[in-house]
């Protein structure tokens, strides 16, 4: 079984340890530009002096204003490509790992997680979490960093105005923390009314037809309203907490400027020095205001990455053990007393599993439905591990395979073929894509179904829509068929193969799945008479399976 999916906090921190180096430059960038903002201050305070002492020439210090000017800006610019580059190399490292981790989960996290949920955390989730890489880690270090340089610089100019600007910076951190207690819960629910609106408008989109053919377009529309409106409510929501923090900022940077103010009134201090201390003290705000606009940054990514981390994890590899080949010829299939359970409520799948196919026969798994036999092909697929017992190809442990030379062992069909978007051809060619030109022909012929192209305006090419739109039942089966044929692997898994068809459509795909196990190990499960009498055709052995005892 793949490893229990580990906490938010500590997926979260293992994520901002690995973008770390790519943060850094972005850091280091703002804090230079903060220090030339410094400096700049600096030049407002010398060129006000030199205004009132009647000084008719500062060119100094305004060659200097300008220069940190363009300084100022080039870092700027530096430091947004930087931040761009660390949440795009963030965002390319989960994507990855992500995709990584739903294929080595299979079709079992299907089981789990709803596939608008599972689109939902590779586009929108991964997306949210942008912001953390490329704005909030930066925004930290600069909020950090850049108040104690503004800080350090006051205190050389003035310590008591320095003390001010600190003690009006701890309200900043105040106040956001007493609005990020709503801020969090606020974005929860904002999730989760997206989450379910997804989930809701995927739903009905695929049962579109049944909507309409039961008059409850209008109902379902409403529906749909209803959901997207109490999206927007938590959305706003969330940006009033936003604002909220906001007026803390401003009301902190208020104080810090009045109290300022009326410091160097009292003590008449020169206009050039108030002047710089005044910039000084907004300077002061700035890295903290930058921080309080990303803060909710943060905020979407504990949502994102409680989404993110639910994945289960990359299974470990077996300990102990030399990962093997298996030869592709002849294989021989062991279970032995296999355990094996989907939902603890719902009993054990598998109980105690024990048989034994040699090198090309044929097994027939029987049994209603909840028996367990998609389970037993899941298990060889790779796609789930059994909770006890070992499961044998050729005399090797299956978790000792190489992976991706079990997956050339094994051809496999289900009860409705995967199609995707494109042409006919390479949908076929997803069994091999080095295949030649003649080896899809061959296993077009073989499937019979040069017959269906024929038919069709542009043969091979001839395009088809997501899940084989265009195509009925039957004429999506020959394409399994013929995928089937063109991976020429020795061990055939055929899950249900011909429901859904009528019997002329049946029996001419039994007759292409005839020459398909000729020669090969074949485990079939169905419950069409006319498929176990091809199995009987083949002296094919039956193993029945029964449903599983729910738990008390």
């Amino acid at each position: 079984m793949h490893d229990s999916p580990e906490p938010t906090n500590l997926w979260l921190q293992r994520q901002m340890a690995a973008a770390r180096p790519d943060v850094v430059p972005v850091a280091v960038r703002t804090l230079a530009a903060t220090f030339a903002a410094i400096l700049q201050a600096f030049c407002i305070g010398a060129l006000l002096a030199g205004a009132v002492a009647g000084n008719a020439s500062p060119w100094l210090p305004a060659a200097g204003f300008v220069g940190l000017a363009i300084l100022r800006a080039w870092l700027g610019h530096q430091a947004e490509l930087a931040a761009f580059e660390a949440g795009a190399a963030a965002r390319t490292r989960l994507l990855d790992t992500a995709l990584a981790r739903m294929l080595a989960a299979g079709p079992a996290l299907l089981r789990r997680h709803h596939s608008a949920v599972l689109a939902n955390i590779l586009v929108d989730r991964i997306e949210q979490l942008d912001g953390l890489f490329a704005r909030w880690m930066p925004a930290v270090a600069l909020a950090i960093g850049g108040p104690l340089l503004v800080v350090a610089a006051m205190a050389l100019l003035d310590p008591i105005g320095a003390l001010i600007l600190l003690g009006c910076g701890l309200l900043v951190p105040l106040g956001m923390a007493l609005s990020g207690l709503g801020a969090a819960a606020a974005t929860k629910r904002q999730f989760a009314a997206m989450q379910h609106l997804q989930t809701r408008f995927l739903d009905r989109l695929r049962g579109i037809a049944t909507i309409v053919l039961a008059g409850q377009t209008a109902r379902e529309a409403d529906a749909l309203a209803q959901a997207s409106n109490q999206l927007r409510v938590h959305t706003m929501r969330v940006l009033r907490v936003a604002f909220l923090s906001s007026a803390v900022l401003d009301f902190a940077l208020a104080v810090a400027l009045v109290a300022l103010a009326m410091r160097y009134v009292s003590l008449g201090t020169p206009s050039g020095l108030a002047l710089t201390g005044l910039f000084l003290a907004i300077e002061f705000f700035v890295p903290l205001r930058g921080f309080a606009a990303v803060y909710q940054d943060r905020l979407h990514a504990n949502e994102a990455a409680a989404a993110l981390a639910s994945l289960p994890n990359m299974p470990p590899p077996a300990p102990d053990l030399p990962v093997r080949h298996v030869a592709a010829r002849g294989l021989t299939i062991a279970f032995e007393d296999v355990d094996f359970t989907w939902d603890a409520r719902r009993g054990k799948a598998l109980d105690g599993l024990s048989f034994r196919l040699p090198a090309g026969e044929t097994l027939v798994l029987a049994g209603p439905s909840g028996a367990g036999k998609s389970t037993v092909f899941e298990i060889l697929l790779g796609f789930v591990r059994p909770d006890r017992g070992v499961v044998r190809i050729n005399g090797a442990d299956l978790d000792t395979l190489v992976p991706a030379a079990r997956a050339k062992l094994i051809a496999w069909i289900g009860q409705r073929p995967m199609l995707f978007a494109g042409s006919i051809e390479d949908n076929i060619r997803f069994a091999d894509p080095d295949a030649t030109a003649v080896a899809v022909a061959d296993a077009v012929r073989a499937a019979k179904l040069d017959t269906v192209l024929a038919t069709l305006p542009d043969g091979l090419a001839t395009r088809i829509g997501e899940g084989g739109y265009g195509l009925s039942g039957g004429q999506a089966q020959r394409i399994a068929v013929a995928r089937a044929f063109l991976r020429n692997a020795p061990l055939l898994l055929l899950d249900e193969p011909t429901a859904h068809l009528d019997p002329a459509t049946e029996a001419e795909l039994l007759d292409s799945l005839r020459r398909l196990m000729a020669g090969r190990t074949v485990i079939v499960a169905t419950h069409s008479l006319a498929a176990q009498g091809l199995v009987q055709s083949f002296d094919g052995r039956r193993l029945d399976l029964h449903a599983p005892k729910v738990a008390a």
